[in-house]
């Protein structure tokens, strides 16, 4: 959300109620947001989210360290799914992103991450090379 508002990159955050960003998070990115021109949407609505979204993100329900609270968070989560009804809703060349491992049938279908929206793999690869020049400069 920061580097979105900082970037001047519209953004929209679909989540279950219990679980939306920091709130002091999100003041913070609203004020930048103001500055630099963008607009930043918290919903809980996924299907109104994706309205006319260029770019469509999700990650994991379950955490590690979540382990114990996975039921609930499954439930919570349910209509979150990122699946073809709710690709349908973006725009018609939005990319889907997942920083994996993935939980397929979970937070992500199987027609969606292997669809011809997904950049899931390239994503992955982008951020080995980021991980890599990271280690290099540590070492050094």
């Amino acid at each position: 959300m920061i580097a979105a508002a900082k970037l001047g990159i519209d953004m929209k955050v679909a989540t279950p109620m219990d679980y939306g960003p920091d709130k002091s998070m999100v003041k913070l990115a609203k004020s930048l947001a103001a500055i630099s021109g963008s607009k930043l949407d918290i919903s809980f609505d996924p299907k109104s989210a994706a309205k006319g979204t260029d770019i469509m993100y999700t990650d994991v329900w379950v955490s590690m360290g979540q382990e114990k609270e996975a039921a609930k968070r499954i439930e919570a989560f349910k209509n979150y799914q990122l699946n073809d009804d709710l690709v349908k809703k973006a725009n018609t060349m939005c990319v889907v992103m997942h920083c994996l491992p993935a939980h397929r049938g979970q937070e992500i279908t199987d027609s969606v991450m292997d669809s011809n929206h997904s950049i899931v793999y390239d994503q992955a690869e982008n951020r080995m090379h980021v991980q890599k020049a990271i280690l290099l400069r540590l070492l050094k």
